[in-house]
């Protein structure tokens, strides 16, 4: 069976390099699924969750924003602002942070500041991040939070 050559990387680290049978992608047009034999593109990124499909199983990722290239020979490169695979976030820390994030906009809102702007990009964030724990934990695998507490 045919596979894509994915990479992951983000201005700190390459988050992922592996060969998956297929990924669903959150891009500003909206969400794609890439097979191998895609036809080459170049997208932004969404932020929100990539879902790598590899042997009938799926892993997440959250991202934050950043570029999607799919090249000829089902080569596909996403650059990230910022990238986490699902057993890298802890349940409680991203809670705590969307809850910051809703304060941080509804008080942006009320001043009626320009800076609101940034105050929603955090908020997508910290929400792509929640949905990809919730999704990796029904899987009943635990996060690292939860890691050994069991």
């Amino acid at each position: 069976m045919a596979s894509i050559s994915f990479e992951l990387t983000t201005p700190e680290r390459i988050v992922l390099k592996e060969e998956a049978d297929g990924l669903t992608v959150p891009t500003r047009a909206g969400e794609i699924t890439v097979l191998p034999g895609h036809i080459p593109l170049v997208s932004e990124l969404a932020p929100g969750m990539i879902t790598v499909h590899k042997g009938g199983q799926e892993s997440y990722l959250a991202v934050s924003g950043g570029f999607l290239e799919v090249q000829p020979g089902s080569r596909v490169i996403i650059l990230a602002d910022s990238a986490e695979r699902a057993e890298e976030l802890d349940l409680k820390k991203v809670e705590e942070a969307r809850e910051r994030a809703q304060k941080l906009l509804e008080e942006k809102r009320q001043a009626a500041d320009v800076s609101s702007a940034a105050a929603v990009a955090s908020l997508e964030r910290e929400l792509a991040r929640l949905r990809v724990i919730r999704k990796h934990r029904s899987r009943g695998i635990p996060d690292i939070g939860q890691a050994g507490k069991e």
